[in-house]
């Protein structure tokens, strides 16, 4: 079994799953919801929207984290893969690309519709854009290693230990839209670098234990 399968049997079980389509749907329900909520006072939207997309972009990358590797280690998928010489570093590595192959590329196409719900300007939609191109990655290698920290935990403890861990990612995110701000993309670009290097060998060390 070669790399590309791997990815593809991911994507076709978050296919599924819904875990191609509810992260979406996470994400347009809560552009859609929020202007309900704060009236529509459109200088406020302007204002408030794009972080508030970011919060909606980072949520829905907790939805399909307990089928990133529970069902795996269920059936035991991660044991053969073991067998069959496959590293667990690497294992994680191609879950981090299959994830973020299924939820990145739609979330940037659904904020496209949410940053029309809060009519923001097109230098503002531009790094809104560029922010989540570059964290999605980052969110999808969080997702991963916290899925295999707590395989056998629950989602709810992962979503305790996951958001505070993308707090960076959210901070220089948001903060980017910012007209007066300077260097948060470059920050941003940093830190998601960072944690998508290191979460394959974080995820690798939390595979091989699940296996003792």
């Amino acid at each position: 079994m070669n790399a590309l399968r791997l990815i593809a049997r991911d994507l076709r079980l978050a296919w599924a799953g819904g875990g191609l389509w509810l992260p979406v749907l996470f994400f347009l329900a809560v552009a859609i919801l929020y202007p309900f909520a704060v009236g529509p006072d459109l200088k406020l939207l302007r204002a408030t929207g794009g972080a508030m997309l970011w919060i909606a972009a980072l949520l829905a990358a907790l939805l399909p984290i307990d089928r990133l590797i529970r069902p795996d280690l269920e059936s035991g998928h991660l044991d053969q893969l073991a067998v069959r010489g496959w590293a667990d570093e690497a294992v994680a590595a191609l879950k981090i690309a299959a994830h973020w192959l299924s939820f990145g590329p739609p979330l940037l196409l659904a904020a496209l519709f949410g940053a029309a719900l809060f009519d923001l300007g097109g230098r503002t939609l531009g790094i809104l854009l560029g922010g989540l191109a570059v964290a999605t990655p980052a969110l999808a290698a969080l997702s991963v290693t916290i899925a295999a920290l707590t395989a056998r935990a629950g989602g709810g403890a992962a979503g305790l230990i996951l958001l505070p861990l993308a707090i960076p990612v959210l901070i220089f995110g948001a903060g980017s839209l910012d007209p007066g701000a300077r260097g948060g993309l470059p920050l941003l670009a940093a830190v998601s670098l960072g944690l998508t290097v290191l979460a394959p060998f974080a995820a690798g060390a939390a595979l091989r234990a699940l296996r003792e």
